[in-house]
């Protein structure tokens, strides 16, 4: 599964307490040649090192050792690293097992407890921007997934709908027409209303930036009958889009999501230097997490691709110098993620979290955060 599908329920499900022990894998991949030739490698090495800790565990038992090995194996043999992005999670219990891939490195790590490893999910999820993609017709409004480049149809949450089948009464189209005016029928309005609906629904379960494409009379007929699309940061006024293809889709996209990325740059600026005149900022690695554990932080503003090793002692980040721990790192108190543990951590808290152009924040390490107080 890719972060796509990380919904607010699904990480619920994977953050719930489990059976003693749940296994989490992560380790970094290559999307391509020569650097994916070593994936395989790595991987087995992982799984290896899974067995070894699992296997002298005293407090697994021998049915649990089992069974998570023949999990851990079924997921091995399931992962086609031909089709790697840059990072894998693997997750598995006695019963079941989950893959994930991830369009941002992650550590290298085997990770025992009774809950899986979330951390890493979250903050891809962050990085990558989902977005929702509306297609609207007369006849058909298809829902689309987005994260970066990648754009997939959503088979699921109420879409995609058409109109139930409405057979024009002839004496009508004599009294208006040839044909009756699609956007002034009342079927189609009737249609609208429950796409409508449906995107209520699904914005109210996992909101995201919403962009909207349709013919201008469809749209308009859109947000006059309901007001879910209202939500919309930006509408192509373009047709013959709701099948598709996805990278036609995104052609049309593309000039929208560099305004709205354009829009959200300038937000944030602004709200940072607000900040500072108000002196409600935190600057840098340590400062940040201080006030994104304390609850204080109301955003949380990160470079791109910004990654740091720490320790971490007194409630303090300390950076760690030199060559990365090996796997198994952070049972010895050096966190290779942290950046990812921090978005989760804010995200949890109901902070607010974006990322920015690298470099943009140098003056500031890299982080910095608007507080509440």
């Amino acid at each position: 599964m890719e972060t796509d599908a990380l919904t607010v329920g699904t990480l619920r499900e994977l953050r719930a307490t489990r059976p003693y022990p749940a296994v989490s894998l992560t380790m970094p991949t290559h999307r391509r040649q020569p650097d994916n030739a070593q994936d395989a490698v790595r991987l087995r090495n992982l799984l290896a090192e899974a067995e070894r800790r699992i296997e002298h565990d005293p407090e697994a038992s021998r049915r649990a050792r089992m069974a998570i090995k023949t999990q851990l194996k079924a997921a091995a043999a399931e992962v086609d690293l031909r089709y790697s992005l840059d990072g894998l999670v693997m997750y598995a219990t006695e019963r079941d097992h989950q893959i994930w891939t991830l369009p941002r490195a992650v550590p290298e790590r085997v990770v025992l407890s009774d809950s899986f490893l979330t951390r890493n999910l979250v903050a891809a999820k962050a990085r990558a921007r989902p977005y929702w993609v509306l297609t609207v017709a007369a006849d058909r409004a298809t829902l689309w997934g987005g994260s970066g480049q990648s754009l997939h149809p959503q088979d699921a949450r109420g879409f995609p709908l058409e109109p139930d089948p409405v057979q024009w009464d002839p004496e009508r189209q004599e009294q208006v027409g040839d044909h009756p005016s699609t956007f002034r029928d009342e079927e189609t309005r009737r249609f609208l209303r429950s796409v409508d609906s449906a995107l209520a629904v699904l914005l109210a379960a996992d909101d995201r930036p919403l962009y909207l494409v349709g013919l201008p009379d469809a749209v308009a007929l859109l947000k006059e009958v309901g007001t879910a699309a209202d939500a919309a940061v930006a509408v192509v006024h373009k047709g013959g889009l709701a099948n598709g293809p996805a990278p036609a889709l995104l052609q049309e996209l593309a000039p929208a999501q560099k305004e709205f990325a354009e829009r959200e740059a300038e937000r944030i600026g602004r709200r940072l230097v607000d900040a500072r005149g108000r002196r409600i900022f935190a600057a840098g690695l340590d400062e940040v997490w201080e006030s994104v554990c304390e609850g204080r932080a109301e955003l949380v503003v990160v470079e791109e691709d910004f990654q740091r090793a720490v320790r971490l002692s007194d409630g303090h980040l300390t950076p760690v110098d030199g060559d990365a721990p090996e796997a198994g790192g952070f049972e010895e108190g050096i966190r290779e993620d942290i950046v990812d543990e921090l978005v989760e951590t804010a995200l949890d808290k109901g902070a607010e979290v974006r990322f920015v152009a690298p470099d943009s924040l140098v003056e500031h390490d890299r982080i910095a955060a608007v507080l509440r107080y």
